[in-house]
């Protein structure tokens, strides 16, 4: 699951993300309304946390240009406005959900989870093979047995999943995978694939995580 945070806070937009990435989710920030339309429309977010009070461009008229483009985005509006003709006035302009700051982080989880779910069209499980993933719990299974994964272990798996048998190159893995462009090593993606190798196909005859020479990695039942 990829998340848009837009808030020109740098410690609120800081704690948000990594908060969020310590739950798995794959994070994206930018402080402009401006910017956040375009990143919006160059890319699939399955949610949108946006503030109000941002530079470039309100948040108010962000959510307005978003919908009056016809993306569907969920939007989850967090301001420091809290009179009703505020809340009301976001919710008209397209937003799905209205959050007063300070909230609770439990709560921002709740509320996204909510979203997710009512704007998911199919189950929140996946499976392949004997791999089971259920992206509601974030819970892992192969062969009925339980699979402990990292957040980023479990990020990279369940885009593998999301993209079953398409091959997927270290560029694209790490444009949707945003925490992971923040590592150091070259080879990073190599690596996580190399960690989830080992807890997900070492035990097994059956392996799901290919590696197509020079070109990328797939996750599929078939042999590639």
């Amino acid at each position: 699951m990829r998340i848009l945070v837009v808030e020109d806070d740098e410690k609120i937009a800081s704690f948000i993300k990594k908060g969020l990435q310590e739950e798995s989710y794959s994070v994206d920030a930018t402080e402009n309304g401006y910017e956040a339309i375009y990143m919006i429309e160059t890319n699939h977010y399955d949610i949108v946390l946006l503030d109000l009070m941002i530079q470039g461009l309100s948040g108010m008229d962000v959510c307005k240009n978003i919908r009056a483009k016809n993306i569907a985005v969920p939007i989850i509006m967090l301001t420091a406005r809290d009179e009703l003709k505020d809340k009301v006035k976001g919710l008209d302009s397209g937003a799905n959900d209205y959050l007063t700051k300070p909230f609770a982080f439990e709560e921002l989880l709740a509320r996204i989870r909510v979203k997710l779910r009512t704007n998911s069209t199919t189950s929140s499980t996946i499976t392949i093979a004997d791999l089971i993933i259920d992206t509601a719990r974030r819970e892992v299974k192969r062969a009925s047995k339980k699979i402990n994964l990292t957040a980023k272990e479990y990020a990279l798996l369940e885009f593998l999943a999301r993209n079953s048998k398409k091959l997927l190159t270290e560029t694209i893995i790490k444009e949707n995978l945003s925490d992971m462009t923040q590592e150091s090593m070259s080879n990073i993606v190599n690596v996580y694939i190399y960690r989830l190798r080992n807890k997900i196909d070492k035990d097994y005859n059956l392996k799901l995580i290919h590696t197509v020479r020079g070109l990328g990695y797939m996750l599929s039942d078939e042999n590639v």
